[in-house]
């Protein structure tokens, strides 16, 4: 119980009354987003992309977008999406671009180089080891067998990863679904080349976002 003064500004009276303590709970603000990670330096974002190149058996893209969205928050799945829609969109490795898009974006061209060597210097030494080993003992049929196991893992984690980057564009009404799935079916289905397709999707896409939006 607390008691409260009310005054009367025309009768200049003052009424005390007893209030009951209110029983209704406080309004529940709604959860934040969790806040990004400072950004890296040029040092750590070497190291890490370093490190994803040791772990990245089968493409180092599943464990590139682990690092950066989930576990050091440097990006959110949006914005990974969107570095990673410009990498695919130029020639070249999707993970070098990226690695050259996230790296410039943070750090300029230092970071860009940095992401970069992280990147290419452990799969090469790794590539010119196992190229003088598999000339060798090549033939083996328990090196086959090892090397079909692989081949399934890796397939696995590129369906998880494409999975996990597809779920922002589910979430929400969009035309990017219907984009997605006329992409697949003209490249995986009906066979036509990538740049074409590539060509003529990104203007479609593009318009239709814009449409949404306006």
């Amino acid at each position: 119980m607390r008691q409260t003064r009310w005054h009367s500004a025309r009768s200049g009276a003052t009424t005390w009354a007893m209030l009951e303590p209110s029983t209704e709970a406080p309004p529940i603000a709604p959860p934040s987003a969790v806040p990004p990670a400072p950004h890296p330096s040029v040092s750590e974002l070497f190291i890490a992309f370093f490190t994803m190149a040791l772990h990245g058996f089968g493409g180092v893209l599943p464990w590139a977008r682990r690092a950066i969205v989930e576990d050091k928050r440097w990006m959110t799945a949006q914005e990974f999406n969107e570095a990673f829609a410009v990498s695919q969109f130029l020639p070249g490795a999707n993970i070098v671009n990226l690695a050259v898009v996230f790296g410039g974006r943070l750090h300029g061209a230092a970071g860009a180089v940095a992401a970069l060597a992280g990147l290419l210097i452990p799969p090469c030494a790794i590539v010119l080891t196992l190229g003088v080993l598999y000339a060798r003992y090549g033939d083996a049929e328990a090196l086959q067998r090892v090397l079909a196991g692989v081949a399934a893992s890796a397939t696995g984690l590129i369906a998880a990863t494409v999975i996990k980057m597809s779920l922002p564009l589910l979430r929400r009404l969009s035309p990017a679904p219907f984009v997605a799935a006329a992409a697949f079916v003209a490249v995986g289905v009906m066979r036509f080349p990538l740049p074409l397709v590539l060509i003529v999707m990104a203007p479609i896409s593009i318009a239709l976002v814009w449409w949404t939006r306006r």
